[in-house]
């Protein structure tokens, strides 16, 4: 449509996913490089900050396992894989 605003339908399965996956990466990303980062304060040895990076990929990984738990239990995204809440 040209010029206008059109109707834009529901999501499908498949673009919510990729959109989800892209949230997830980027909580990753961010949370992987903040610990690298603030190493660099204190002037690291390549050591230390592939340590930082390592850790900061550790809590990244767990940050993301968190909130997507989190996310099921607020969406009822049980429903959307075919089972039912009774």
């Amino acid at each position: 449509m040209r010029g206008g605003i059109g109707v834009v339908g529901p999501m499908s399965e498949t673009e919510r996913d990729a959109g989800n996956r892209k949230i997830k990466i980027g909580f990753l990303l961010i949370v992987a490089v903040s610990p690298p980062l603030i190493a660099l304060q204190w002037d690291p040895t390549a050591l230390e900050l592939l340590a930082a990076l390592g850790v900061g990929l550790g809590l990244g990984v767990l940050v993301v396992w968190y909130l997507g738990r989190l996310a099921t239990e607020f969406t009822g995204s049980s429903r959307r894989r075919g089972r039912r809440r009774r």
